[in-house]
């Protein structure tokens, strides 16, 4: 397709093997039925790593995808998906970024690039503009993520980044790519880019975004600027990050997993807070935030920067400086491992970081680890002579530098995440492995939220919760259209949650930063979709398209062979109740998640066992894949 409104119309094609670099043409019908982003990528996984492949092989792809949004200036349009062949599951994976990486990739007159093949040697990609060209690592690989940017930095000046750390360089499966401080972090990006010996990807863009009515978009920028400054979410975000709520998680909810969730609450850190008279626990960022923050550094353009950006001069762990902690690795370095230090949860983030590991993989595999520990499967010397026990700070530090480097016993059992972890270690150890699909979980106690439990089972890449967004409107209880949402009870989920995850799908292809739903809601894109792309595109068929593309993802995952036996959860979700706290007593047995899946597959329009039927995909306008994997009715 030639360019137009939103698109250039242009794939960058860079086959590592061969080192053969090209531009192909993007297809006519994409534009219109998977928008951008997470749904250019998703249908383009689908086509083009075939069933069985080794994520770790030259058949696994990394498709890269920024938003429709992405560098035309709407308010917290910045993000990018990853889109690959997890590495850590071995089903559909994506991750996403505020990448400026993204934004520059649409500056240099991309929409799409995807990487194939392996390298034998370590490569840097660099592009600018329509030069594109394959260059050696040397000097880079073995390169923290911190270094190897700073390196980048002086040598290719302009230049957005994107690179992975020791971990992705050892294929360890929980392995990111960072990307100028933002991460693609789940599923084990930086392993598949590692797999194919790329360190780093450096894009420079000089052109101009086509838009198809700029006058329009300009003053549609302009009134959700003044939603996004006067909206209460805004101060919350800006003042404490993504973490302002986890004190109503605690103590209001009590669905904020400890101790490798043996608990809901965090009740060592809050005992302790009020033998010492201290309204907040150490990992509050009411606590932190105005003591350790020294900036922001947020996303590309985005109205209400989440970002904290903090300095920790720590007698412990020295002077460093990172992005954070969010919510999430408050929970995986924090309440999941029984620390609440902030000082050494920040360490253990900054390190993450550069070493490049998923924070909430890292942290409930390390978690996993501690109470296998603690229960005498795992013993000192198993664990290289650490002392490995809940609220064991130094030990954490030390074992997440194993992982990156596969160092030690310790750093082979733990590398590629707690599934894997506890087949190797066997004696029982798999009955308190916390993940889905071989994805660890996020910070929702989901015994206590029935429909997140619901969420994580279905879930396309693992335990996630972005995929559905839905945890805000079960823990208040509305959101938007939905009211009086019980989170306690199982029925009446598969509505909620199918609804969820194909409007979330829409903001993953538009690129708009999912905190932003409580601004945007569905109505809000419409107007915006119409200016940057002169499509007339209405609510209604958003929403199609956003169960299209939830659609495709299942279909890839159906084709690896994922069935609703997958589609469950961890042992102690299903049959050990939170013991106290205000959830005291809420699991999710498994006869409750039967009942949740059929109402999930029935509002799905999928067969009993969770397979798209071919009515359903035909509906869809998918009548190749109805063919590949459709269900009879």
């Amino acid at each position: 397709m030639e360019a137009k409104g939103g698109y250039w119309g242009r794939i960058l094609r860079v086959n590592l093997t061969t080192g053969e670099i090209k531009v192909e043409p993007l297809s006519e019908e994409f534009p219109r039925k998977y928008l951008g982003g997470v749904g250019f990528g998703t249908r383009l996984l689908y086509d083009e790593v075939p069933a069985g492949a080794d994520p770790l092989g030259p058949e696994n792809k990394m498709i890269i995808t920024p938003g429709l949004f992405v560098g035309t200036g709407i308010g917290t349009g910045s993000k990018t998906a990853f889109n690959f062949k997890s590495p850590l599951t071995g089903a559909y994976g994506r991750s996403m970024a505020g990448a400026k990486m993204g934004e520059e990739l649409k500056k240099a007159g991309y929409d799409v690039l995807i990487i194939e093949g392996q390298s034998e040697k370590p490569v840097l990609l660099v592009v600018e503009d329509d030069e594109v060209k394959l260059v050696p690592a040397d000097g880079y690989w073995g390169l923290t993520t911190g270094e190897a940017r700073k390196k980048a930095k002086e040598e290719y000046p302009g230049f957005a980044t994107a690179f992975i750390g020791p971990a992705g360089e050892n294929l360890s499966r929980i392995a990111t790519i960072e990307t100028d401080d933002r991460q693609a972090g789940r599923g084990g990006p930086g392993a598949v880019l590692g797999s194919k010996k790329l360190k780093g990807i450096l894009v420079k863009g000089t052109k101009k975004i086509p838009i198809a009515q700029p006058e329009k978009l300009r003053e549609l920028i302009k009134e959700w600027a003044m939603v996004f400054k006067d909206h209460p979410a805004t101060k919350a975000d800006m003042e404490y990050g993504s973490g302002e709520f986890l004190d109503w998680m605690n103590r209001e909810r009590g669905t904020f997993p400890v101790r490798n969730w043996q608990m809901g609450f965090f009740k060592k850190a809050y005992e302790k807070a009020k033998e010492e008279g201290r309204e907040h626990i150490g990992i509050d960022p009411y606590f932190w935030a105005p003591k350790y923050r020294a900036g922001r550094r947020p996303c590309p353009l985005c109205n209400k920067p989440c970002s904290q950006y903090i300095k920790v001069e720590s007698e412990r762990w020295g002077t460093f400086m990172t992005d954070g902690p969010e919510y999430e690795t408050l929970y995986s370095f924090g309440g999941v491992l029984e620390l609440d230090d902030f000082e050494t949860v920040a360490y253990l983030n900054y390190l993450a970081d550069e070493l490049g590991l998923d924070t909430i993989s890292a942290g409930v595999t390390i978690a996993w680890a501690m109470e296998a520990y603690e229960r005498g499967l795992l013993t000192k010397e198993e664990a290289d002579g650490l002392e490995l026990t809940f609220g064991n700070g130094e030990a954490a530090v030390e074992a997440l530098k194993k992982m990156a480097y596969r160092e030690g016993n310790l750093g082979k059992l733990l590398a590629d995440g707690v599934k894997r972890a506890s087949e190797r270690l066997g004696k029982g150890s798999e009955k308190f492995a916390m993940h889905v699909k071989g994805m660890e979980p996020p910070a929702y106690d989901v015994r206590g939220i029935k429909g997140m439990a619901l969420a994580f089972a279905v879930n396309v890449r693992g335990a996630d919760h972005l995929t559905s967004g839905a945890y805000g409107t079960e823990l208040v209880g509305k959101w938007w259209k939905f009211d009086g949402v019980d989170r306690t009870r199982g029925e009446n989920k598969g509505f909620e949650i199918a609804f969820h995850e194909n409007l979330m799908a829409i903001y993953d292809a538009t690129g708009v930063c999912k905190f932003s739903r409580h601004m945007y809601f569905l109505e809000g894109f419409p107007p915006l979709v119409e200016a940057v792309t002169g499509m007339n595109i209405g609510e209604a068929e958003l929403m199609v398209i956003g169960e299209r593309i939830m659609n495709v993802a299942r279909a890839f995952n159906v084709r690896e062979g994922f069935t609703r036996k997958d589609d469950t959860l961890p042992y102690r979700i299903m049959w050990e109740p939170i013991p106290e706290g205000v959830s005291k007593g809420f699991h999710v047995p498994p006869w409750e998640l039967d009942r949740m899946l059929d109402e999930y597959y029935q509002a799905r329009g999928w067969s009993r066992d969770g397979i798209p039927t071919k009515a359903k995909l035909i509906a869809l306008d998918l009548p190749d894949i109805a063919e590949d994997i459709g269900a009879g009715i």
